[in-house]
C-alpha cells in the first residue's frame, strides 16, 4: 500500500465536496480508527439545508437493497417494497443535499455488494430510483488491515473515484481544538505526534492508539478523579498498554505544573520543572484559558496575553513559544492587538521570523 497516493483528512475533505458537487461516487480507504465516517458527516454538514444517511453494508442482506418482493392484487403481479433506509421522493424534497454513506462496503457479503453496484451503477435497482440531490459515498478498510473484507470487482472499483487516507497530525490538532479534545490528550500528542496512531494489523493488541480511540481517552478522563488505578485501565483499554503507561506518567507530570490562571494573572513568572512534554501541555493549556477569557470578553484580556507571551519568552523553547503564539492566532483567532501588549515589540522581535516561517509552511 506504499506506493499509493495518500491524502489528509482536509484533503480528502476538499476532494469530497468537488465529487460531491459532481455526483461523482467517491469511495474513502483507510485503516480503522482515521475518522472515515466523521469526514463524511463534516462535508454534509458543510452543504446548505443536508442530510446524512449512513448505512452499515456489512450488516445488510442483499434484500435490504433490493427490496422485498409482494403480490399486488390489484395489478395481478408481483411487485418490489424498497427499503425504508434508502431516500424516496418525499424525503428528497425536504433536503438540497442528501449523502447515501455505504461504509464498510467491501467488508459486505458479495451479493450486497453486487447489489450495491447495481444501485452505484445506474442509480437505481428494481423499481427504486435514486432522487436527483442523492449523492453516494462509500468507504471501506484496506485487504492489508486484517479485517473482514472482500474483494471489490472491478467494474463496481470502476465506478468510484478512490482516495486513499491517511493520519495527519495538523488535521488532527486542528480538529482537537474544534472538538475540545482534553488539554492533557492534546498537549501529549503535540510532543508526541507519533502516537497519534500506532494501528499494526499483525499485532494481537485488541487495543491501539487512533483519532477515534484517543477520543475515547479525552471522555473519560476526569481532572479530579481520586482513582487513577481505574483511569490507567480504562486509558490502556483505549490505546493499549504501552500509550496508556507513558500517557499516564506524562499526565502525572503535568498536573505538578503552575496553575494556567496563576500565570496569566501575573503571580507564576518562573517555571520550576523541565520536563518538555509537560511544557507542551502546559502551552495548550495557557491558550485554553486565553480562550476562555476571549470568549468572556475578560476586560483583562490584553494583560493575560502579555503575561502569555513574557512568561513564554523567559521559560519556554523556542519552538514552544512559536506552537503557542501560533495555537493562539491560527486555531482559536484570538485578537491579539499588538498595541495593547506592552511586551509585544520584544517578542516580535525575538520569534517573529520563525513564526513568519511556521505560518507559511
Amino acid at each position: 500500500m506504499s506506493d499509493l497516493r495518500t491524502v489528509s483528512p482536509n484533503k480528502a475533505k476538499a476532494s469530497l465536496r468537488r465529487a460531491m458537487r459532481k455526483k461523482r461516487p467517491i469511495f474513502i480507504w483507510g485503516p480503522p480508527g482515521i475518522g472515515k465516517s466523521d469526514i463524511v458527516g463534516q462535508v454534509t454538514d458543510s452543504f446548505h439545508n443536508s442530510h446524512l444517511i449512513d448505512i452499515r453494508l456489512s450488516l445488510w442482506e442483499p434484500t435490504d437493497i433490493k427490496g422485498i418482493p409482494y403480490f399486488d392484487s390489484t395489478q395481478g403481479k408481483m411487485v418490489w417494497a424498497p427499503p425504508m433506509e434508502l431516500p424516496d421522493e418525499e424525503m428528497a424534497s425536504k433536503y438540497d443535499h442528501i449523502t447515501l454513506f455505504l461504509d464498510e462496503m467491501n467488508s459486505a457479503a458479495p451479493a450486497v455488494q453486487a447489489a450495491a453496484y447495481q444501485l452505484t451503477l445506474n442509480r437505481r435497482i428494481g423499481e427504486y430510483k435514486l432522487p436527483d440531490n442523492v449523492v453516494i459515498v462509500a468507504a471501506g478498510n484496506r485487504e492489508a488491515d486484517k479485517g473482514v473484507t472482500y474483494r471489490m470487482p472491478a467494474p463496481l472499483a470502476n465506478r468510484f473515484v478512490h482516495l486513499e487516507l491517511a493520519v495527519s497530525f495538523d488535521d488532527w490538532f486542528e480538529w482537537s481544538v474544534d472538538n475540545n479534545i482534553h488539554k492533557d490528550v492534546v498537549g501529549y500528542l503535540t510532543f508526541a505526534k507519533c502516537d497519534l496512531y500506532d494501528f499494526d494489523p499483525r499485532s494481537s493488541s485488541r487495543s491501539f492508539a487512533s483519532p477515534r480511540s484517543w477520543t475515547f481517552v479525552s471522555e473519560l478522563l476526569e481532572d479530579n478523579e481520586d482513582d487513577e488505578s481505574t483511569t490507567t485501565d480504562l486509558v490502556a483499554g483505549s490505546v493499549g498498554e504501552g500509550l496508556g503507561i507513558k500517557f499516564m506518567a506524562h499526565r502525572k507530570i503535568a498536573s505538578s505544573m503552575p496553575n494556567p490562571s496563576d500565570i496569566l494573572s501575573g503571580k507564576v513568572k518562573e517555571l520550576q520543572t523541565q520536563e518538555i512534554s509537560a511544557k507542551y501541555s502546559l502551552t495548550v493549556s495557557l491558550c485554553y484559558e486565553l480562550k476562555e477569557a476571549c470568549d468572556k470578553n475578560d476586560k483583562k484580556f490584553d494583560d493575560k496575553v502579555n503575561n502569555f507571551l513574557r512568561f513564554a519568552m523567559d521559560n519556554f523553547e523556542t519552538e514552544l513559544v512559536v506552537m503557542g503564539i501560533k495555537l493562539a492566532l491560527t486555531q482559536y483567532s484570538l485578537p491579539i492587538d499588538p498595541d495593547a501588549i506592552a511586551c509585544f515589540d520584544e517578542f516580535h522581535d525575538r520569534y517573529g521570523k520563525y513564526i513568519k516561517a511556521a505560518q507559511s509552511a
